[in-house]
């Protein structure tokens, strides 16, 4: 597995924010047993440069806490039985799936954490699990979709042992 893991605004986090995010990666692609190794882009930033991304790549003018650009479509959530037809979806030099890309506001790490009452690493964890979510084709813009990323949200947060009561980062 490749996990390209890069922090442009120093988040000087309690605890490893690399080592979290690809515990948080490879509990989501097992949970969801994804059948290839894979590489994922994890990058922290702050509001500012979310902001320009929503705006460039969704055209939305605001900040937000997370942004996933997946590399595949699937037929549906999960539905990884596609990929092994298709070359375009691995990297030439390590052979793995590239799913994408996982960008995170640090500013909204904090102030999430804070306004839910939860830990930093709560907080991030969670962004990560649901942003790799994204990147395996779950979304949730019908309700149906929503119900369903939500039970998959809390498989990988409880096999990772990291819940809203979690007090130590």
């Amino acid at each position: 597995m490749t996990i390209r893991f890069s922090d442009e605004v120093e988040a000087d986090f309690p605890f490893d924010a690399e080592a979290v995010g690809r515990e948080v990666i490879e509990t989501a692609l097992s949970i969801e047993e994804f059948p290839y190794e894979a590489e994922v882009d994890l990058t922290l930033t702050d509001d500012e440069a979310i902001h320009e991304l929503n705006r460039t790549y969704r055209s939305i003018d605001r900040a937000t806490d997370v942004l996933s650009f997946p590399l595949i479509e699937y037929p549906s959530a999960g539905d990884f039985s596609e990929l092994e037809d298709c070359d375009d979806f691995f990297s030439p030099e390590s052979g793995e799936a590239m799913l994408g890309d996982i960008v995170i506001s640090v500013d909204h790490v904090r102030e999430q954490a804070e306004s839910f009452g939860h830990s930093l690493k709560r907080e991030y964890a969670f962004l990560i699990c649901h942003s790799m979510l994204h990147l395996m084709g779950y979304d949730h813009m019908e309700d149906d979709e929503r119900i369903e990323m939500e039970a998959e949200q809390k498989r990988i947060m409880e096999a990772l042992q990291i819940n809203r009561d979690t007090v130590e980062d």
